[in-house]
């Protein structure tokens, strides 16, 4: 849209400047971000940036084949993408877009309208660890996407080239496949090369990732004109027969699903018609009524594809995103039901978080209060059942981000009202785990006010259908003696590092042969001889009655953790790991800050099995640094988390009284248990500069510095001169001022060399000596300090300034 002249004010401020052009191979707080050019493709510059080794997938995807049965595939196209998402370190908005109904899925894709749309790792992180593959997209369109058609499709060779650049992307990174949208009308002549990238594609992709999939768009037809078809036919056919499946405009009328799965023939479940949950022009008009078109899909046995199912977050949908988003879900899982279970294999543990929040915790003690979003720190996510507007009388259930969490940020609440002697069961999870001889050891969090008592109702399956309820609860279980098979009572487990006001149980129990189908919350109240009455008026004309008087029930279930084992995860010792730090850059503001890079992986060389790391640091005094790391009060503070073997460091601000950071990366298992952060991995680094009356002043050595010692001084050269030029400061912390930075440097490596050399004997160690030998050391320390003061004497100082700090 212009505007006039007229309207323009010749006064007006000239235009801020653009913001600098993002460069991917330098450092910075890594982002996901798509491959926009065919050269960026064709150079595999992403391979180059700093940024691709956050980009990788740290989840495998346990199950490759997709199910021989009517399917649900979901395409994401928020705002354009790469919008809260993009943060790989997660970010700080609590209410960013997430999704959560992971057993609804078979198939994610990431979409956006960029070249290359390469999924960020957030999505393929959570969506394996529910069993649901992710695809990126490849799309051309308009007059640009016809350019790139153009030189893509010139010739075989090309068409096969690009097609093993993108296999090389997927497998790289780890997600699944591609669906390929060429909107773009095409000359009749270049169909040929485009069959060959469909299908080079595809075969590459089989082969160099088995279960992965290559989905073709309903756009361009076999003869180059782009004619949506809104069902599979003779016009798009040859494209869905030599790749996975196509996904179907989804301007479809009633009859196309059952049209289109008689051309699929055996493949009709690889038929995904699509849905658009805006309603633009969709079959059953979308938003609130997507289950219109899904009922129909259902029915002709074929499979479905929602685009933008985020409607609801980008209409603001009423009352708020949380129960818009379960209410729409509903919407589908009442017409298509679950297309996954978990647990299916052990072990198995959910906290019950969605990706975002307003704290974070471990073991139920809160390390963080700070906003934040990361979808990668989604758990198994429960089978809440939507309810709507629940009564006053029942008990609402619902995960929560501002309760106390028992870890991570998130935790299910039940609140509400409920009598003595009466119970209330809701379902958590959907099962398909077969247990065998070993038994199943369950543990689980809870915390709870006044009798509010929470258990757990396990519910198995024989292989002759036989079904067997087993309820894991603490005490006051008299009033379940008719409604389980078996009641096991848990042990509570003291853990020295567990918040209070958490419960930690533990069970075992021997179900071999049987299936675990569904896992279910018991809410009760036991019955207290005292119970409270009161007296309930009758509006039928009857007297008025004495009634048990329904009490305030709030419990909150932390995590649940099952395993063949009680053992939890082993951690391997702090020494087994290689931790490094690099692009380290340090500010030169008035305020100080530091920068870096920091990854760590086993000595032993051997692949990582840990899902996830947690991140502090420790910010030592000088007194701490003595005493050789050991912080006297130290607060340890939390930075992220990390779900590969790296972590970027942004700007972290340094306060003047510390002298050393010490990166703690806290090793977390697949039981979400976290090593002790005294045993944990660390890097150590130095403070190297800082600011006194606007002079720059650097360290002369840290506590690693001096467990590594260099003796520089057979080094230096008739031309790398020792000179200095004064000194100042308070005894204790002494500053010298040299000639230029390169001399700075070298005389910091000399007197460090010499100072090490006999700092290293420790005053307690003297001590054991015969006075001689005491008297010996006490000398040459002397000398020593004389020897450096006299060289700080040497300078005119008719040069330029750098400073060293001496300490």
């Amino acid at each position: 849209m212009s505007v006039s002249n007229e309207h323009q004010s010749s006064t007006a401020d000239p235009p801020p400047p653009p913001p600098p052009q993002f460069d991917p191979t330098q450092p910075s707080i890594p982002i996901s971000y798509p491959i926009k050019t065919l050269e960026d493709l064709g150079s595999r510059a992403y391979f180059k940036s700093f940024h691709y080794p956050f980009n990788i997938c740290s989840v495998p995807l346990a199950n490759s084949v997709l199910d021989n049965r009517p399917r649900v595939l979901v395409c994401h196209d928020m705002q354009g993408g790469y919008v809260d998402d993009k943060w790989i370190q997660g970010g700080s908005n609590p209410d960013a877009y997430a999704i959560w109904h992971w057993y609804l899925i078979d198939v994610f894709v990431y979409f956006s309208h960029n070249l290359v749309t390469l999924p960020p790792p957030c999505w393929t992180n959570t969506a394996h660890r529910h069993g649901v593959k992710v695809l990126g997209t490849f799309i051309t369109e308009w007059g640009e996407g016809k350019a790139v058609c153009n030189k893509l499709l010139s010739t075989k060779e090309s068409a096969h080239m690009y097609a093993e650049l993108l296999s090389e992307l997927a497998v790289a990174l780890g997600f699944d496949g591609w669906l390929l949208n060429m909107e773009v009308k095409l000359e009749l002549e270049q169909i040929p090369n485009l069959k060959e990238f469909v299908s080079h594609l595809t075969q590459i992709m089989h082969s160099s990732l088995p279960g992965s999939l290559v989905i073709w768009y309903d756009s361009v037809t076999i003869d180059g004109a782009l004619i949506w078809q809104n069902q599979l036919n003779d016009e798009n056919k040859p494209f869905f027969d030599i790749c996975d499946g196509i996904f179907v405009n989804y301007s479809w009328k009633e009859s196309y699903p059952r049209s289109s799965a008689a051309v699929a023939g055996d493949r009709k479940f690889d038929v995904y018609m699509g849905i658009d949950v805006f309603g633009r022009n969709t079959y059953g008009g979308g938003k609130w009524t997507t289950n219109v078109a899904l009922d129909v899909l259902k029915k002709d046995d074929v499979s479905a594809a929602i685009f933008a199912p985020g409607w609801v977050y980008e209409t603001k949908q009423p009352p708020d995103f949380q129960t818009a988003q379960n209410h729409w879900w509903s919407l589908v899982e009442k017409s298509w039901g679950a297309v996954k279970f978990y647990p299916e294999s052990l072990p198995f543990y959910s906290n019950f978080d969605q990706g975002h929040g307003y704290h974070i915790s471990v073991e139920g003690g809160q390390v963080s209060d700070a906003p934040w979003n990361n979808i990668s720190s989604q758990c198994f996510q429960p089978f809440l059942k939507f309810s709507g507007n629940p009564s006053p009388d029942t008990i609402e259930v619902f995960v929560d981000f501002k309760e106390a969490s028992y870890r991570g940020g998130g935790n299910i609440t039940f609140k509400g009202t409920l009598e003595e002697n009466t119970d209330f069961t809701t379902r958590i999870f959907q099962g398909e785990l077969l247990l065998g001889a070993v038994p199943l050891h369950i543990t689980h969090s809870v915390k709870s006010e006044g009798d509010s008592l929470l258990g757990l109702a396990l519910q198995f399956s024989s292989t002759a259908n036989e079904r067997t309820s087993v309820l894991l609860a603490s005490w006051g279980t008299n009033q379940f003696s008719r409604k389980f098979s078996k009641i096991i009572a848990p042990c509570q487990v003291n853990k020295p590092r567990t918040a209070p006001g958490w419960a930690v149980l533990e069970s075992s129990i021997e179900m071999n042969g049987y299936t675990l189908t569904e896992i279910h919350a018991v809410c009760y109240r036991p019955k207290h001889e005292h119970a409270q009455l009161r007296l309930e008026n009758r509006t039928d004309g009857s007297e008025d009655t004495l009634v048990y008087s329904p009490k305030e029930y709030h419990a909150v279930l932390g995590h649940i953790t099952m395993n063949t084992s009680k053992e939890n995860t082993y951690f391997p010792p702090s020494s087994s790991w290689l931790v490094e730090g690099h692009y380290i850059k340090w500010s030169s503001g008035s305020s100080q800050t530091v920068s870096v890079k920091i990854d760590w992986k086993s000595k032993d060389g051997t692949d990582s099995r840990f899902p996830r790391y947690n991140i502090y640091v420790e910010k030592l005094s000088e007194q701490a640094v003595r005493d050789h790391g050991v912080g006297l009060g130290s607060v340890q503070e939390y930075l992220g988390v990390a779900n590969v073997e790296a972590f970027y460091v942004s700007e972290l601000p340094i306060p003047a009284t510390t002298s050393s950071l010490k990166f703690i990366i806290q090793v977390c298992g697949v039981d979400g248990v976290c090593q002790n952060l005294d045993d944990s991995p660390y890097f150590q680094l130095d403070v190297k500069a800082t600011t006194v009356g606007g002079r720059k002043m650097f360290q002369l050595f840290s506590y690693d510095e001096m467990n590594n010692p260099i003796n520089p001084w057979t080094h230096s050269t008739k031309e790398q001169r020792f000179l200095g030029r004064k000194s100042y400061g308070k005894l204790g912390n002494r500053h010298f001022e040299w000639f230029n930075s390169l001399m700075c440097e070298r005389s910091k490596a000399v007197i460090r060399g010499l100072l090490q050399n006999t700092s290293r004997m420790k005053i307690r160690e003297l001590q054991r000596l015969p006075s001689r030998e005491t008297k010996i050391w006490v000398i040459m320390i002397l000398t020593w300090m004389v020897f450096v003061i006299l060289l700080c004497k040497l300078s005119n100082g008719k040069w330029g300034k750098e400073t060293l700090v001496f300490p």
